[in-house]
């Protein structure tokens, strides 16, 4: 990042700042997060009892799940649902297809973008920060997780739009607002496909909870194939649990103490109001399919799964707010990301992520709605690594004048 965009970004997360600590401080906040902390301990604890809930609850709902051990069976299951369609779908035309997509860590994570540019899918991203990087082409990594394009002032944002697009905008935020809404609604109406995460899945209801501001999700759910992926991590006993660590999330990501929407996906489109027959495909999707992400979760400690996905530890985090995005691991950022990356991919990864660049002062947890204990996570697995010779080489110099000087020095 750009010491501009840095401090572009800390300016936007003083704003934050301003706004969420007091909200946090209100008894019903508090008393929400100690009922989500409670919920999310104890789905983690049982998520393999919740996992196989889950699948049996969306079959009776008529939605089709998958388990997905690492990222390239989630690539591949998605490749076959996205071809199916395809091939049963006479309106799509294969040399031009379009699919719909909403912001997700979960699908950053699989290289989902790279997946369909290696397939010459075309993606179009609903959520306006992601629709802003996606327009940049380069150094266009997310620096929050609700607020992707923090990082850049209105007039950088003027510009992207501008060069991508071909056009002479102002940089006055609703111009450039209605001009990137009124591109992705043209692209929109070619896609029959859709694609998003999910904030919490419910196993006992077999429903899927997913927040947002802008609406963009109503639209993408609505195509007649609605992929969602989420990792095994996700899922609570029941949508009340969804709803709770939805509004939690809400108000440590946004200051706001209930977001815009939140959409709750229990089966594909149906009506019964013609004599009470049942009849599907009415307006929503003909199909969902859900694929269920392992790829190290059921491996990992719980506390690195207690997550809400907040990023109110970064916010806060003095090493964050000096190097930015490039402390932390693909769009799980910061301190939590480098111990979640550990299990994702492997000890390497994690100290090529920032292992040794956390200050374990703390400050994420403080600032943490469900008290996660990311740097005691951190200087856990600097042991783990350690012994398996990865550390800085400052540290190996050190380490080899003590012992053939007897001094650091």
């Amino acid at each position: 990042m750009k010491e501009e965009e840095i401090e572009s970004m800390r300016k936007i997360f003083s704003q934050l700042k301003d706004k969420i600590e007091p909200l946090s401080q209100s008894p019903a906040i508090q008393a929400l997060q100690k009922r989500v902390m409670e919920i999310r301990k104890e789905a983690i604890k049982n998520n393999s009892q919740l996992l196989e809930t889950v699948q049996n609850s969306f079959k009776e709902n008529d939605i089709d799940c998958f388990l997905a051990s690492n990222d390239i069976e989630a690539q591949k299951i998605i490749l076959d649902l996205i071809n199916e369609e395809i091939e049963s779908n006479p309106n799509i035309d294969s040399n031009d297809v379009y699919i719909c997509k909403s912001k997700s860590n979960t699908l950053r994570e699989i290289g989902f973008l790279e997946l369909m540019e290696e397939n010459n899918y075309n993606v179009i991203e609903t959520d306006l920060g992601d629709r802003i990087l996606q327009l940049k082409k380069e150094d266009n990594d997310p620096v929050h997780p609700t607020g992707p394009a923090s990082h850049l002032t209105v007039s950088d944002i003027a510009d992207i739009v501008n060069q991508s697009m071909d056009l002479n905008l102002n940089p006055v935020p609703k111009e450039i607002m209605e001009a990137v809404r009124s591109d992705v609604l043209n692209l929109m109406h070619k896609s029959y496909i859709g694609i998003s995460g999910s904030n919490s899945i419910a196993a006992e209801d077999g429903a899927i909870l997913m927040v947002h501001n802008e609406g963009n999700i109503s639209f993408v759910q609505s195509k007649k194939l609605h992929i969602i992926v989420a990792g095994i991590d996700k899922l609570v006993p029941h949508l009340e649990d969804s709803v709770s660590i939805a509004k939690l999330e809400t108000a440590y990501a946004t200051g706001k103490p209930l977001t815009s929407y939140m959409n709750i996906v229990s089966g594909p489109s149906k009506t019964a109001d013609i004599e009470k027959k049942l009849l599907k495909n009415m307006y929503g999707a003909e199909r969902v399919a859900v694929i269920l992400l392992d790829n190290g979760r059921s491996k990992a400690i719980d506390e690195c799964l207690w997550c809400i996905g907040c990023g109110n530890c970064i916010v806060s985090c003095p090493v964050y707010n000096i190097i930015g995005n490039k402390f932390g691991y693909s769009s799980y950022l910061g301190g939590r990301g480098i111990a979640l990356s550990r299990y994702l991919k492997d000890n390497e990864v994690s100290v090529d992520s920032g292992l040794y660049m956390c200050t374990l002062c703390g400050m994420c947890t403080e600032n943490c709605p469900v008290l996660t204990p990311t740097y005691e996570i951190i200087e856990n697995l600097r042991c783990d690594s350690q012994k398996e010779g990865l550390f800085r080489n400052q540290h190996k110099s050190i380490r080899d004048n003590i012992k053939n000087k007897g001094s650091p020095y």
